[in-house]
């Protein structure tokens, strides 16, 4: 059914495991309900898709577009853009817009954003990629016993974490996480293993925004945090994407996690993204995620 609103020949895989291009597609908050759907269809394939010569789009058309996914929110902590129900602007010149470490968007909350559409507003001239990863590939890699081992666990995610062991952090960088990112504390457990609601594959649910494991000695859940995190990243199930003005990404943030390639020196970058509501994780035993600090 895709293919007959969407052909074939304009969905272009980028890599094998993750990552399409969506050619011959201009869009907008006016596309037909069968177009959207089949945009969602290949979001839940693909995990990642891009769209390039998208410069049409401003501000009120990138929501008004991603409005048609679901249901727009802001950023718990940064809020969104005035006049906007949930852009958020990346401005490398500001602290905190330099996202150069591996996590899935928002995961120190329950219901954490299900799905965000990223546009390039403002390009370096070399550097600045993004890379995301294909957390469902990533599981199925797994040697049985470990999948055995990851559904079982369970994991706190906060947004007060290690950002300066992590990250090449700016003076700006810190102020921005000390007095703005962790203005509000969340600590949410959430399945280290979560039930995709649409495709029921079963996907990693880790990152940067990850504390500790549950019930785990610190020790031993670095170890195990190491190992799960490194099938993530495995460059198989990865897709990089270099990015032009007026490039739009779709990711499906329950099926992935990114990294923004922070190569690009002193010059601007600027990015602005919408955000869609997302669902309470499930595990494979049927719990759910549970908020601990709000």
């Amino acid at each position: 059914m895709i293919d007959d609103v969407i052909p074939g020949t304009d969905v272009v895989k980028r890599a094998a495991r993750i990552g399409a291009e969506v050619k011959n597609i201009k869009l907008s908050g006016d596309l037909p309900e069968h177009t959207i759907a089949a945009i969602n269809s290949l979001l839940l394939e693909h995990k990642v898709i891009f769209f390039r010569n998208q410069g049409h789009l401003t501000d009120t058309e990138q929501e008004r577009f991603a409005a048609r996914l679901g249901k727009l929110v802001p950023h718990p902590m940064l809020g969104a853009t005035k006049g906007t129900a949930s852009l958020l602007e990346l401005d490398s010149t500001r602290g905190g817009s330099r996202a150069d470490v591996w996590h899935a968007d928002g995961t120190f909350a329950e219901a954490y954003p299900k799905i965000l559409v990223l546009r390039a507003v403002v390009m370096p001239t070399f550097g600045g990629d993004t890379v995301w990863s294909n957390t469902a590939a990533a599981y199925l890699d797994l040697p049985a016993p470990l999948q055995r081992l990851a559904d079982e666990l369970w994991a706190v995610h906060s947004n007060v974490f290690d950002y300066a062991g992590i990250a090449r952090v700016r003076d700006i960088d810190k102020k921005h996480f000390d007095d703005v990112f962790t203005s509000r504390i969340f600590e949410t457990e959430h399945p280290v293993v979560r039930v995709h609601p649409e495709t029921d594959e079963r996907t990693l649910v880790l990152g940067a925004l990850v504390k500790h494991f549950v019930g785990v000695p610190k020790y031993d859940g670095q170890k195990l945090f190491e190992l799960f995190q490194s099938h993530i990243t495995a460059p198989e199930n990865t897709v990089r994407w270099n990015w032009l003005e007026g490039d739009i990404a779709i990711w499906d943030n329950r099926a992935t996690q990114h990294y923004a390639v922070n190569d690009y020196g002193d010059q601007h970058r600027v990015v602005r993204r919408a955000t869609i509501d997302g669902d309470v994780p499930v595990s494979v035993d049927g719990r759910r995620s549970v908020t601990r600090l709000k």
